[in-house]
């Protein structure tokens, strides 16, 4: 056995799960059963690193508040989690699509296809971040199973070596990445039920873990109003019903009252909700809102 084989070999993501060695046996139901109970543990795994979550977050948000962006890199499963997070920020929280961005392996094509050999290359990995012009000012999470994906480490090393703020989302202890992180997070979810397979366990982790990022860092950037998604851009009929509602929920206001105030403020809710709280126009609800940084809870007290 080689020594890269060994290593392979010995991480905990590459184990095999005694609990499942005869999954090939069961009745459906025995089968989903057995399956669903790794899942258990999972959130257990990520409950020993919030911490280093919370430390991620708070460094994440001081860094776009002043200008950062937030860049998630990975491969395969692990590129393709971090992709749909990033997408999913604009939407939900109004915020520019370049704010928060997914970068994977093989590029956008391996969102869908897989690119043999991508998430060896640790240049590209390298490269990737320099023509996205990473600067001291921004932020790239790394995320592999394994923690030694050579594209990801690429990819902090590049970071870092800029004066970006580098982390690792990881589900081995440890890993070749805490060596190029400033923070990591390891969420360590053992053997998979389907013996290597970290689309699984450790993918549910990972998603568990980004949730948790862009949500938190989003909260303390004012994006929110308690739990409400006030920067939700009403794009359609279907936002714009769920824009009204947030207003009504934030006001006390009925349907028609809160969508006048929407209409009136070009459907931002933060700037319907200040404007019905605080009895005021347009113009000086957007002036409250500036002054005091975008958060909703400031503007109105």
């Amino acid at each position: 056995m080689s020594i890269e084989s060994e290593l392979l070999a010995n991480l905990q993501t590459e184990t095999r799960n005694p609990r499942t060695t005869e999954m090939d046996l069961l009745s459906p139901y025995d089968l989903i059963n057995c399956l669903h109970e790794e899942n258990y543990g999972i959130a257990y795994a990520v409950s020993d690193s919030l911490f280093e979550i919370s430390e991620a977050v708070r460094l994440i948000a001081d860094r776009l508040a002043r200008g950062g962006r937030l860049f998630y890199v990975g491969a395969g499963t692990s590129g393709r989690l971090g992709v749909l997070d990033a997408s999913e920020c604009p939407p939900t929280f109004g915020v520019d699509k370049d704010l928060i961005q997914g970068i994977i392996a093989g590029g956008d094509f391996a969102l869908r296809n897989s690119i043999e050999g991508a998430e060896d290359d640790e240049e590209s990995g390298r490269s990737v971040i320099e023509t996205s012009n990473v600067n001291s000012s921004d932020v790239v999470v790394g995320i592999a199973a394994s923690g030694r994906t050579p594209f990801v480490i690429g990819c902090l090393k590049s970071a870092r070596a800029v004066g970006a703020l580098t982390i690792a989302v990881v589900n081995v202890k440890p890993s070749s990445m805490e060596d190029h992180a400033d923070i990591t997070i390891s969420a360590v979810t053992g053997p998979e039920v389907l013996t290597g397979s970290t689309r699984l366990k450790a993918g549910t982790a990972q998603k568990m873990i980004l949730n948790l990022i862009s949500t938190g860092v989003m909260v303390l950037l004012g994006k929110t109003y308690g739990n409400l998604m006030v920067d939700v851009r009403a794009t359609n009929a279907k936002l714009q019903d769920r824009a009204i509602r947030i207003v009504m929920e934030a006001t006390g206001e009925d349907y028609a009252v809160a969508k006048n105030a929407l209409v009136r403020s070009e459907w931002s809710s933060k700037t319907a909700i200040v404007m019905i709280l605080r009895g005021v126009s347009f113009e000086r609800a957007e002036e409250l809102l500036s002054a005091s940084g975008g958060f909703v809870r400031r503007a109105i007290q």
